[in-house]
């Protein structure tokens, strides 16, 4: 199955379609009970600050509001995508999201959580090993208290972020029982790298990474149809299709 691309105008990767420039995309999910809108944060300000205001209330509390670092994503600059569930009373309910493609390994904020830990080098390499076919990486996300299957519809859109940006590769961090819901959409859990205590030793907050090669046949049969319904309003919104970098 190809991938198709949706997508206010941003620098867009090697394989992004079109003009480079992100329209708002919309699509509905009726097991989730929402709306999700992918976007990017000069395109909608007003959903980016409710998307904000979301995660640090859910950071908050659960006491690792600090690790959210919101005053360094404020500004939207360093979020190439962001992907928010909406349910039908206009709420946010949930969302995430997409930093990259990458440069660099340091680009990651994977390097800051492992530091000074014994799985630091394993994920220098991983990531070094997995840039020249570009690599994003998914950050922030959160769904609401009483939001039933928000979170899994939001494992999907790790794979429309390699749509969007034209990479093979995109990696999430986080505890495991998050994860967990994650792998449904053909993510896989780094075993390799020893877990680290991050943001601080309640956690053992593992890496994970979809590769889109194969990540269908990594997903659970559900959310793979799934994937294929949404790319295709992705493949209507922009018709085009992008390639991943080579």
């Amino acid at each position: 199955m190809e991938f198709i691309a949706s997508a206010d105008a941003f620098s867009a990767g090697p394989g992004f379609a079109g003009d480079g420039r992100l329209p708002r995309v919309s699509y509905a999910d009726e097991d989730g009970g929402c709306t999700v809108v992918a976007a990017t944060p000069s395109a909608e300000p007003g959903l980016w600050h409710e998307y904000l205001c979301g995660a640090r209330e859910s950071y908050r509390r659960f006491g690792v509001e600090k690790a959210l670092g919101i005053d360094g994503m404020r500004d939207g600059r360093s979020t190439a995508v962001f992907f928010t569930a909406v349910d039908g009373a206009g709420t946010v309910v949930g969302g995430v999201r997409a930093v990259g493609p990458f440069r660099c390994v340091e680009d990651s904020h994977a390097l800051v959580e492992w530091a000074g830990q014994p799985g630091l080098d394993g994920v220098r390499a991983m990531i070094s090993a997995r840039l020249p076919g570009g690599v994003a990486e998914m950050k922030a996300a959160w769904a609401a208290r009483g939001a039933g299957r928000v979170a899994t519809t939001l494992a999907r859109v790790a794979v429309h972020t390699m749509t969007l940006l034209g990479v093979r590769f995109v990696m999430a961090t986080s505890a495991a029982y998050v994860l967990d819901r994650w792998c449904s959409s053909g993510g896989i859990v780094a075993d390799a790298v020893a877990a680290t205590p991050y943001p601080d030793a309640r956690y053992r907050t593992r890496i994970m990474w979809w590769d889109r090669e194969d990540v269908l046949v990594n997903a659970e049969p559900g959310q793979a149809l799934k994937i294929a319904e949404e790319t295709a309003v992705f493949a209507a919104s922009v018709g085009g299709v992008p390639e991943a970098q080579p």
